[in-house]
């Protein structure tokens, strides 16, 4: 798998910090534990060298939703 992906977090004193790059399988690990939300911003080849929201990202959101139905987004 590639190691395209970059997201944003939380910094300190509320400043954005870029992360990455990681792989699609850290990626989806990051997202199964709730590090990464649907409102995280993430960056790959894949959104054009884009920020863009996780929940624009179907697959992403796919998994989401499989692993956290008790959320609504």
């Amino acid at each position: 798998m590639s190691a395209g992906w970059y997201y944003m977090a939380s910094g300190w004193l509320r400043k954005g910090r870029r992360l990455g790059p990681i792989t699609e399988h850290d990626l989806l690990l990051r997202i199964d534990s709730g590090k990464i939300m649907p409102q995280t911003l993430l960056q790959s080849a894949k959104t054009k060298g884009k920020w863009v929201p996780m929940k624009s990202i179907g697959p992403a959101m796919e998994r989401w939703r499989k692993l956290h139905p008790e959320i609504n987004e």
